[in-house]
């Protein structure tokens, strides 16, 4: 096979799911990473990558479909890069999403595993999360059907006019933003707010964010709709316009009662992050409260929260099967993040103790056990790997149990080493990233053994994947 840019390979058979939301062909022993297929589909595949032992492509003509196909449900669907597995049945997805982790519990993480129950599946598949956030344009994003479908000019090709946009960006493109009519992420008052907010401002001419340029009025729209009836809506502003901040704000406000928590930022940054803008609040509470089981968490417009609420029940659930509490242990909730899984296993243990680096989300942590009236939990900001010293366990005991909840990148290295320090009974570690969770259970495998696992399925539709494992003190 030959290297050659743009190259199309005709004909392949997708016969195996990879991972990431790739599937497998194979052509004269070469192993081909596809997007846009799955195991069953017969496709032609333009490359973007071309390695010797291997290549990556997009699926480019399909000339025979799988039979494990279903319609998906959007209109989106095939541009926006939110619900990739649209096309998948939901169990199949589930299988798929199984498969990977134990794919790579076994290449990566090289330890032997447990009989593995299969995956748990999201009660609802569309409209559960919490929280989404969208992006103005001033220049929509346009498909090849809509390019094809106008017309010619006499002197040349197509003109594409500048419409702005107000949607999500397209997958692997900074300055592209898809216009999204319907998202099927979030309840129905989703829409009716975000196509609202656009129409407004249309009609009132209020310019859109350039992003490459870094000009223009309205530039990010976060809502946050929580199962308690409690919303929060956060409309960012690329520069200060008074009249017209207060015009589109009174606007929001009086359209849409349901939001409780109506904010406004400023964001002048070159970047979209909002971790050291200063949110503020337009109209009702400074916060909205949502509930998990019978306790309830003050959420900000910075605070992170499980973005599945429901789903979120059910992994703590797992946590707290794979804790096997007795009720007399010290936890220790390491990236413990807002306190969420602390405090949702706090009545089984003697007492909390949170790390986690980021100090407004202890802040929020400790406001949230206030909340709850929970007593037995203290959140502390720091490195893990440096807070859990021999004085910090003089003071408040060496763990019995601890639960580990990193980011996708998984743990440091010191705070691996850390833990093998601490040499605590039980070690629950959930992650969503199994690839960087299989790395660090090979370190581990130093002084513990995987005793169950469990992948819960937080994000139907797309290939993200949560999985938690148990792990048990290998004694010598």
């Amino acid at each position: 096979m030959k290297k050659k840019r743009n190259m199309v390979l005709q004909n392949l058979v997708v016969d195996a799911y990879a991972a990431g939301g790739k599937s497998i062909a194979r052509l004269d022993g070469k192993v081909v990473f596809i997007e846009g297929a799955v195991p069953g589909d017969v496709v032609d595949v333009r490359l973007t990558k071309n390695k010797k032992d291997w290549a990556e492509g997009k699926a480019i003509h399909f000339i025979q479909y799988s039979k494990d196909r279903v319609v998906p449900f959007c209109k989106h669907f095939g541009v926006c890069g939110g619900c990739k597995w649209q096309m998948l049945p939901y169990e199949k997805q589930l299988q798929y999403k199984q498969q990977e982790v134990t794919d790579q519990m076994k290449r990566i993480g090289k330890i032997i595993l447990p009989e593995m129950p299969p995956a748990i599946g999201s009660g609802a598949t569309t409209s559960y999360r919490n929280k989404l956030e969208f992006t103005f344009s001033s220049k929509k994003y346009y498909t090849q059907q809509e390019i094809d479908s106008m017309p010619m000019h006499e002197d040349g090709p197509r003109g594409l006019p500048s419409i702005p946009a107000l949607g999500f960006h397209v997958p692997g493109s900074f300055d592209k933003v898809i216009d999204i009519e319907a998202c099927h992420l979030q309840i129905p008052l989703n829409n009716e707010i975000r196509n609202a907010v656009r129409d407004y401002a249309l009609k009132h001419e209020i310019s859109f964010y350039d992003i490459r340029q870094h000009t223009g009025l309205l530039r990010n729209l976060m809502t946050r709709l929580c199962t308690t009836g409690d919303n929060m809506v956060n409309l960012v502003f690329g520069e200060f316009d008074k009249q017209v901040l207060e015009g589109i704000m009174e606007f929001i406000k009086n359209q849409f009662p349901q939001i409780t928590s109506l904010y406004y930022t400023i964001n002048k940054k070159m970047n979209d992050s909002l971790h050291d803008q200063q949110p503020i609040l337009y109209h009702g509470n400074g916060y909205v409260v949502e509930q998990l089981g019978i306790l309830k968490f003050k959420i900000g417009p910075k605070s992170f929260f499980q973005t599945n609420t429901k789903q979120a029940e059910v992994l703590y659930g797992i946590a707290k099967q794979f804790a096997e509490l007795k009720g007399h242990e010290t936890l220790y909730d390491l990236y413990c993040g807002t306190g969420s899984i602390g405090i949702f296993l706090s009545d089984q243990v003697k007492k909390v103790i949170g790390v986690e680096l980021i100090e407004e989300a202890i802040d929020d942590a400790k406001e949230n056990a206030a909340l709850n009236c929970i007593l037995n939990t203290r959140f502390f900001v720091g490195d893990a790997a440096l807070v859990c010293t021999d004085e910090f366990f003089l003071e408040h005991g060496r763990p019995d149990v601890i639960i580990t909840d990193p980011p996708r990148v998984g743990m440091h290295e010191k705070l691996v080493k850390q833990i093998l320090f601490m040499e605590a009974p039980i070690v629950v570690y959930v992650s969503c990233n199994p690839s960087t969770q299989a790395r660090d259970l090979q370190l581990l495998s130093e002084k513990y053994e995987v005793t169950a696992i469990q992948t819960v399925d937080m994000f139907p539709h797309t290939h993200h994947i949560e999985n938690v494992v148990q792990l048990k003190f290998r004694h010598s």
